[in-house]
């Protein structure tokens, strides 16, 4: 299928997102920055700030392409003299403790007479695990994967937790979601049918958070909520800069800084050797956070 109507339907995922997420925030509004790349192509980054449920949030679309640099080309494990990659990406991080942060993408890239693919997946990063969000949510990605194919929630959730994983604290970033990556159109595939599921990913997406947010934006909390909401959003800053593939690629190879860096929290705290008080919340949900757990199954 032609890229450019790829991008033109992720160009109105961005904007549909966009309206949704400010009737659901109900104060603040998305201001765009459009920016142009050098060597080809450009994008629109959004971003929503101090809203009466987002404190942080972007919403991004991108259509790029040109020259593939040597560094890219060895990073993605490809050969090629040319690239092009289009997508939606989305991290919102709100304010109160009790309302999770949660990220979003979709994209297609393909190298011109060689390989193209499409990757995705949305997951939530909770301060506080709670079963009942969790179980929810993994349902509701289970139903979007079972319209495209009914095989495929299990091995995408068993990826999300290896992908958003931190090996240097041997945790998970949350409880995870499901990811895929580098999903070539094949006979049993065919690129419009992995297109239409990008596309449904992001469809669904305002509605999963709006189902993970509404029932604790409003709860009261205290000091010591926002404080380990600040720690954990420190995680949260390291998985993206050290591991994160597409931040990593972006800053690696001269991609728009503000707009990979939109993921990050305004605020985030690290306390040396932190340990939670054992049988407090903070520590149970530390515990949840590992590989392996059957979300709907809870």
């Amino acid at each position: 299928m032609e890229r450019e109507a790829i991008a033109a339907r992720y160009r109105a995922l961005q904007d549909t997102i966009c309206m949704r997420l400010e009737a659901l925030d109900g104060m603040a509004r998305f201001q765009e920055d459009p920016w142009e790349r050098p060597e080809g192509g450009g994008g629109r980054t959004r971003t929503i700030t101090e809203g009466a449920l987002i404190e942080k949030g972007g919403v991004n679309f991108s259509e790029v392409h040109g020259p593939l640099a040597p560094a890219a080309a060895k990073a993605l494990g490809i050969a090629g003299e040319a690239f092009y990659a289009t997508g939606v990406s989305i991290v919102l991080h709100a304010h109160s403790p009790w309302v999770p942060t949660i990220h979003m993408n979709v994209r297609y890239f393909e190298v011109p007479g060689g390989p193209s693919w499409f990757g995705g997946g949305i997951d939530l990063t909770p301060v506080y695990v709670d079963i009942d969000m969790a179980r929810r949510f993994h349902r509701g990605l289970k139903a979007v994967c079972d319209r495209h194919d009914p095989q495929c929630y299990a091995p995408y959730a068993r990826w999300a937790d290896d992908y958003f994983f931190l090996p240097h604290r041997q945790e998970t970033r949350g409880i995870g979601g499901i990811f895929f990556d580098r999903i070539s159109p094949s006979a049993e595939h065919p690129a419009e049918d992995l297109f239409a599921f990008t596309v449904a990913l992001g469809e669904a997406f305002p509605a999963l958070y709006e189902e993970a947010a509404s029932p604790g934006r409003a709860q009261p909390f205290g000091q010591r909520e926002r404080d380990w909401q600040l720690l954990r959003r420190g995680r949260y800053v390291e998985f993206n800069l050290a591991y994160d593939r597409g931040t990593r690629f972006g800053l690696e190879t001269g991609g728009r800084t503000e707009s990979i860096l939109m993921s990050l929290p305004a605020d985030a705290r690290w306390r040396y050797d932190h340990r939670p008080e054992p049988g407090s919340w903070e520590a149970e949900t530390l515990a949840w956070l590992r590989k392996g757990v059957d979300w709907i199954a809870q």
